[in-house]
């Protein structure tokens, strides 16, 4: 908390009621938190109802983007094709895909296939093929609101060993979610989805994870999911952030392919898999926003 409100002041967040009627409590709640020795979010992570109205419109798109992929990605089409789709629905609906020119990212999409963690690129080169499973992360931009989730798909009959990775990855994401919960800490949910992850025999990649999102693209706090219960940052309502864990069949190492400084693969050659949805942690619990 960076600045010192009176209790008659206007609150902090713009609503325009006085700070002892509107963030008075919840400040005091984080401060005591702080006191204790937690890592707590500033108030710049905590979005109010105008700007979660505004972000959930621009899930809204990200969401029919991977609707349509969803029925109609198959065996024969390249990933440079899904590249397009993405590109032109959302732009048709009035978003800008943020992965374009990000940092100097050149697609609208990343498409991640078999041993590609993240960051895949599109290819005309790139056909999908019966046994592949393909990551589509798809992140919109709508009126300066940010939006962000992906989705695996499996092309034709693939293997019991990916079917069971694409199924693990899927449930360490749920299993994830029901930690979130306010005055909860990250490491909650980052050790549930450790924990099922390696009963299952798969690993989770360590160096890149998830993060804060809704005004701009990347947010703190970076979200990881090799940590402990009790640790991490406090959940506090108005907060959201992805849950994103990226789940090696193999080991956990990685690489990132020195020719475009993007492309992430796994060490050992073996899959990956991944979902991302955008959270939000209300007073009750949480709300998905987008998957």
């Amino acid at each position: 908390m960076t600045e010192k409100l009176g209790r008659n002041d206007p609150c902090w967040c713009g609503s325009g009621r006085k700070y002892k009627v509107c963030h008075q409590a919840l400040d005091e709640k984080i401060q005591g938190f702080a006191r204790a020795g937690h890592m707590v979010p500033g108030r710049e992570l905590l979005k109010g109802p105008e700007q979660i109205a505004g972000i959930k419109e621009s899930c809204r798109i990200n969401i029919a983007v991977l609707d349509y992929i969803e029925a109609h990605i198959q065996a024969g089409m390249n990933t440079a094709e899904i590249d397009r789709i993405v590109y032109e629905m959302t732009t048709d609906m009035g978003g800008i895909p943020a992965p374009l020119h990000y940092e100097g990212y050149p697609y609208s999409v990343c498409t991640s296939v078999n041993e590609q963690v993240c960051h895949g690129f599109p290819s005309k080169d790139v056909i999908l093929k019966p046994g592949d499973i393909i990551n589509v992360d798809c992140s919109t931009i709508l009126n300066g609101y940010f939006s962000d989730s992906s989705r695996m798909f499996c092309i034709g009959e693939i293997s019991p060993e990916k079917e069971k990775l694409v199924r693990v990855a899927k449930e360490c994401v749920e299993l994830g979610l029901k930690e979130v919960k306010p005055w909860g800490f990250l490491g909650d949910m980052g050790q549930a989805v450790h924990d099922h992850a390696f009963a299952n025999g798969c690993t989770v990649v360590r160096e890149i994870g998830g993060h804060g999102v809704g005004l701009a693209f990347h947010e703190e706090p970076w979200v990881g999911y090799n940590t402990r219960r009790g640790e991490e940052m406090l959940m506090v309502p108005g907060m959201i952030f992805t849950i994103e864990p990226m789940i090696n069949m193999g080991k956990a190492d990685i690489y990132i392919d020195d020719k475009n400084g993007w492309e992430v693969y796994t060490e050992d050659g073996l899959p990956s898999a991944q979902w991302e949805i955008m959270v939000l942690v209300t007073e009750e619990g949480s709300e998905v926003l987008c998957w």
